[in-house]
């Protein structure tokens, strides 16, 4: 039985160096996991990749947020189906970060958890010569935007990479949506839309008590904290504003400062229980930090909900981030996301008719014969593409069949992403218009983040 190993201590130098003269040759890339307090970091590891060496430094503080980690990767090392080989070498101190930097025991940092310092972090491991996968969001505030600005000048001095994890471009429905969204001949092109009747909404729904790998997920307290987790219009919205820019301009790039245009933005909180709390981080009861958020004694107020209205290269955009409680049974995690071209709506939904499975149609401006034989004709680019998807009539359009095989499902998602990365960092060949539009992502969501703020007379 395989299990995770956590080394305190170095090995002989001359074992070690053995080690890495071998590994070097085949397995160039070294992981190293900082503070891990996001599941999303175990995620990256759910899998093996044949050039990164199975030896990940953890640096960390001690606590629950580690244990969490370790256990998660001790569970990919011992399941029975494709279990992984990592080695966890672990170094525990509230000098986590300075130790890091000062040992470089790998080349790669990989970012997913409190997000208070992250911008802090990532700027600062690259100013060291380490490249960056940071989890979403990189920022949760203006100031950390201005960071992220200067983090993405030192990579390009360094000739390092920074990237952040972007899953939900792998979702096939997302991917089909775009690329239907690519033939004029089905889609027409995308309209500008209205502030009231936006051509593009995107909302996505979360829910804070869920399974992960299996398990029921246990939140850390600080997750409940916005200054540390980031408001949700800052956090889960950064998923929704990539995909509106990935899909309605692919593979170009996004000015900022010209492109973009918020007109409204607004914040409001869900609210927890003591006991809903006490469920999902299994603590006693609130932190002393979160005192400020609590009212009545017993109710959390966690500003995780949030509202864009804006326009991006005139095309008005709605986009929606929201967290509940516990999903009804049965269900999980949803999203909607409606594209209007001037052939054809391109839909995503999610909810009971769909059996809460995300379900992409096809709805025409003009239900005709002659819109029906473009469309069967176009949509043989589609079936080449992606064999055995296929068409179903329904009564306003057109539902997309997509066979099971192409629903990898969202854990999945994080080795693609990975494995994304390493091709860019393997072949120096990351598209000129991806830090453009990482850029434009975070300035949308920490603008929209002060602005609802600002419209509340509070920041929180």
């Amino acid at each position: 039985m395989k299990k995770t190993f956590i080394t305190l201590f170095s090995i002989s130098s001359m074992l070690l160096s053995c080690t890495m003269h071998q590994s070097n040759k085949s397995r160039p890339y070294h992981l190293i996991t900082l503070d891990p307090g996001h599941f999303h970091a175990a995620l990256v590891q759910k899998t093996m990749y044949d050039q990164v060496d199975s030896v990940v430094h953890v640096y960390a503080p001690r606590g629950n947020d580690l244990d969490l980690h370790i256990k998660r990767i001790d569970g990919y090392n011992n399941r029975k189906d494709n279990p992984t080989a990592w080695k966890e070498e672990v170094y525990i101190g509230n000098d986590f970060f300075e130790k890091m930097i000062s040992e470089k025991k790998g080349n790669i940092v990989v970012l997913a958890g409190n997000n208070e310092k992250k911008s802090d972090y990532i700027l600062q491991s690259l100013q060291n010569g380490l490249h960056v996968l940071g989890d979403k969001p990189m920022a949760i505030n203006s100031e950390g935007f201005a960071k992220i600005q200067t983090a993405f000048e030192t990579a390009k001095k360094n000739h390092l990479l920074l990237y952040d994890i972007m899953t939900e471009r792998f979702e096939i429905t997302t991917i089909l949506q775009r690329e239907l969204s690519m033939i004029p001949e089905i889609f027409g092109q995308l309209q500008e839309g209205t502030a009231a009747d936006p051509a593009v909404v995107k909302e996505s729904v979360h829910y804070l008590y869920k399974y992960v790998s299996g398990n029921v997920l246990t939140r850390p307290e600080w997750f409940l904290d916005v200054t540390k987790q980031g408001e949700g219009i800052a956090d889960v919205m950064t998923h929704l504003v990539d995909l509106v820019q990935w899909e309605c301009f692919p593979e170009k790039p996004i000015d900022y400062k010209n492109d973009i245009q918020i007109s409204a933005a607004k914040h409001w909180p869900t609210e927890l229980t003591l006991s809903e709390f006490k469920t999902i981080t299994q603590s006693n009861g609130f932190p002393a930090y979160l005192s400020k958020n609590v009212i009545k004694d017993s109710i959390l107020q966690y500003y995780c909900n949030g509202e864009i209205d804006y326009k991006l290269k005139n095309i008005h955009v709605k986009t929606t981030a929201l967290w509940k409680y516990k999903a009804p049974e049965g269900t999980g995690d949803t999203y909607y996301s409606l594209m209007k071209g001037t052939k054809a709506t391109l839909l995503i939904d999610q909810g009971q008719a769909e059996q809460y499975k995300p379900t992409l149609y096809i709805k025409p401006a003009a239900n005709t014969s002659e819109y029906e034989a473009a469309l069967q004709a176009q949509f043989k680019k589609i079936e080449q593409q992606h064999p055995g998807v296929e068409l179903k009539k329904i009564n306003d359009g057109w539902q997309v069949i997509i066979p099971e095989k192409y629903k990898e499902g969202h854990e999945a998602h994080f080795g693609m992403v990975f494995k994304q990365f390493l091709n860019y960092l393997q072949n120096n060949n990351m598209p000129p218009w991806e830090v453009p539009n990482m850029l434009a992502k975070y300035y949308t969501t920490t603008q929209a983040l002060a602005m609802a703020q600002q419209a509340q007379g509070h920041t929180k």
